[in-house]
């Protein structure tokens, strides 16, 4: 079951996320996934999971998932990524760069009846907010 699981996301990554081509998201995606962030539990469904790739694709149209390490264990997949993709969107309220960023991170889904349900994670966001940036870090003078 565990390698079934892990080629469920590995396809789900390299055929929709990758593409972008949401056409094919209800086959990887349950009716009833949600996403969970920090503690809370976000009802998307198949049409909001494939507005929030497409949402995040205006921001990184070329962006690319590649999978570092997966491990399964009963219905979850954890999966260690590396992201790379173009910043040539607005992203929590920062204008485009046209930087290429590169960043890790690690996603965990579970898995019911062959599709996701439920999908949670974490992203080395203060990478890509140094390398646009956005941040400084401490000492460091304005030039």
């Amino acid at each position: 079951m565990q390698e079934k699981n892990k080629s469920i996301v590995r396809r789900y990554i390299e055929e929709v996320i990758n593409t972008g081509d949401i056409s094919r998201i209800a086959e990887f995606i349950s009716p009833d996934y949600v996403e969970v962030f920090e503690g809370i539990t976000y009802p998307l469904g198949v049409e909001g999971a494939g507005q929030h790739i497409l949402g995040v694709r205006e921001t990184y149209p070329d962006l690319t998932l590649v999978i570092d390490q997966q491990i399964g264990e009963g219905e979850w997949v954890a999966t260690c990524y590396t992201m790379t993709g173009t910043h040539a969107g607005e992203w929590i309220g920062i204008k485009p760069t046209g930087m290429q960023l590169k960043t890790t991170g690690v996603n965990i889904d579970r898995i019911q009846d062959g599709r996701i349900v439920a999908h949670g994670g974490a992203a080395n966001l203060l990478t890509s907010l140094l390398a646009i940036g956005a941040v400084k870090p401490v000492g460091e003078e304005d030039g």
